[in-house]
């Protein structure tokens, strides 16, 4: 999980969009099979739970419904993930709003072509949280003018977040200060007493909720109720060169979307097949909301907050992005 919201900044995603633009194969289709129509399409992911429904949704069969058929391949993150996609090295990919907004805002080609995950919309119910030891003197956001805050990747959504719940709250987030740090390492810095707070996803929450700690916000729901956090994108190019595909990716998506929301059981399962996060730790883990449609004026909100904290070259072009 620790990377789940892995920044873009302007200059590490045209450099990598640049370096990779020349690519022949940029407006491939991916392989077809020989036995009748399959196409065959890469998907950039991050090994998290988040993208749970579509490896459900190959097992169940639901993209071969559509006449596809899935391959996947692990990136550490959007950095990887926006590249590889305009590059034509995957077909798909999978990012969080911010990274996808900052792209866009820079002149990258994406664009975002299916919900991928969403808050719960439940204050102290979500996969991600603000959290502090539980002896802490700090009972709200605002209590963190001064204090240390451990955030995952600077200048991204967790910034946003953290900034709006502490603005919620009656703090001013300009006096917070905010520290870079993976999440699988907030735990054991929280619990040392290296950092004052700690904004974390799943499963970083349930082990911070092992050692005695406890949330003072649920920062995406502060953003806005049931934010859309991070979606399926493709290539402006590849989605004008084979709107078929996408069209097939896109309904088989949200079918296995439908599918993981009402069985988490069998979600937290297909998790075991491609992560090493432990049964017992998993059993505990806050799952996402995974709607079929990305809810766009909360949207147009974390583009609002992130544009007043100085996050995009532009503001970015939802009508462009978003499908």
């Amino acid at each position: 999980m620790r990377r789940l919201f892995v920044g873009l900044t302007a200059v590490c995603v045209l450099a990598a969009a640049t370096a990779c633009g020349s690519s022949d194969d940029s407006g491939g289709s991916g392989g077809s099979d020989s036995s009748g129509g399959i196409t065959e399409v890469e998907v950039g992911l991050i090994p998290i739970v988040d993208v749970a429904p579509l490896y459900l949704g190959q097992k169940k069969g639901f993209f071969e419904k559509q006449g596809l058929k899935l391959g996947f391949s692990s990136a550490q993150g959007g950095a990887a993930i926006v590249p590889g996609v305009v590059s034509g090295q995957f077909q798909f990919g999978f990012s969080n709003m911010t990274s996808l907004m900052i792209a866009e805002s820079n002149g990258v080609p994406v664009k975002a072509v299916a919900n991928g995950i969403a808050s719960t919309g439940v204050v102290g119910k979500d996969f991600e949280a603000l959290t502090v030891k539980g002896d802490s003197p700090v009972e709200s956001p605002k209590d963190l003018e001064g204090k240390k805050v451990a955030i995952n990747t600077l200048k991204n959504i967790n910034e946003t977040a953290v900034r709006a719940s502490v603005r919620k709250a009656g703090g001013d987030p300009d006096e917070v200060e905010l520290i870079e740090l993976a999440f699988d390492q907030m735990p054991a810095a929280l619990a040392a007493g290296r950092i004052d707070a700690a904004m974390v996803v799943e499963p970083a929450l349930a082990t911070i909720k092992n050692q005695g700690g406890r949330e003072i916000s649920s920062p995406m729901v502060d953003v806005a109720p049931k934010l859309t956090v991070a979606m399926y994108f493709t290539s402006t190019r590849y989605a004008q060169e084979h709107p078929e595909v996408v069209k097939q990716f896109q309904e088989a998506t949200a079918e296995s979307l439908a599918y993981a929301d009402a069985h988490p059981e069998e979600v937290r399962e297909v998790v075991t097949t491609y992560t090493k996060i432990p049964a017992d730790v998993l059993a505990k883990v806050t799952l996402p909301k995974w709607p079929a449609e990305p809810n766009r004026a909360a949207v147009e909100e974390l583009a609002r907050l992130g544009e007043a904290d100085g996050l995009f070259k532009r503001t970015p072009d939802l009508d462009e992005l978003l499908p």
